[in-house]
């Protein structure tokens, strides 16, 4: 190994490998143009975006329990939250969620349309506020509270 390293060879990063495991995994039928939700104009997302979507009926539960509320976008089955790239990592969403990679909606008439816009530059809902928050709403004990089972 560390002769490998003196030649300039380096070993991959946990991070780089899953974003490599991500880029070979598809779901479902590919289709010819992904459908992303799109970051407003004025905004950035320096550290990418996935999406997080719950059913319509959590939306306005959800919402209070936030101490800080990104882009929020909306249609008659679902609200998506935009996060963070890799906000799964270690952490199983409550069902009904959904984690949406690269922030792709399904193929549905159209996409959701943006609800709340926040205040700056940056899109994103913290990731672990919403976790816990859906966690609470669906009676679901955080994956890092679980008992460890042998």
């Amino acid at each position: 190994m560390a002769m490998r390293a003196a030649a300039g060879i380096r070993p991959l990063g946990l991070d780089t490998l899953v974003r490599l495991q991500r880029g070979l995994t598809t779901h479902g039928a590919p289709s010819a143009t992904p459908r992303r939700l799109p970051v407003p104009d004025g905004m950035t997302a320096p550290l990418g975006c996935d999406a997080v979507a719950v059913p319509a009926r959590f939306g306005p539960l959800v919402l209070p329990r936030l101490p800080r509320v990104g882009c929020v976008y909306a249609d008659d089955a679902h609200w998506w939250w935009i996060v963070p790239s890799d906000s799964d990592y270690a952490l199983e969403w409550p069902a009904p969620a959904r984690y949406a990679t690269g922030a792709v909606v399904p193929d549905t008439p159209g996409l959701p349309g943006l609800i709340h816009r926040p205040d700056g530059t940056v899109p994103y809902t913290p990731p672990i506020p919403l976790y816990l928050a859906l966690c609470r709403l669906t009676n679901t004990t955080p994956t890092w509270s679980r008992p460890v089972s042998a």
